[in-house]
């Protein structure tokens, strides 16, 4: 991905973080709709954010959730018994 979508991204993760900020101003988050409302608007920003952070790994920027290859993730060949 370029740089321009994790901007987008980003983007998209703080508009509904304002959205619930602005409920929290007008409290309207207080009755059930506002309460559903904010939940959405958390996975929302939750997705894009996510998309973000993964963007940003795997570019080598966020070292938090790296992908390591070790070598116990390697299948291991099955040694030779000895018939004895």
């Amino acid at each position: 991905m370029s740089v321009v979508t994790l901007l987008i991204s980003l983007l998209l993760g703080i508009i509904p973080l304002a959205g619930i900020v602005w409920m929290m101003v007008s409290r309207s988050i207080l009755n059930v709709d506002g309460l559903f409302m904010s939940l959405i608007l958390l996975t929302l920003a939750g997705i894009f954010f996510l998309n973000a952070a993964l963007e940003l790994r795997d570019r080598g920027i966020l070292p938090l959730f790296r992908k390591e290859k070790t070598a116990s993730a390697l299948p291991k060949e099955p040694s030779a018994s000895k018939a004895g």
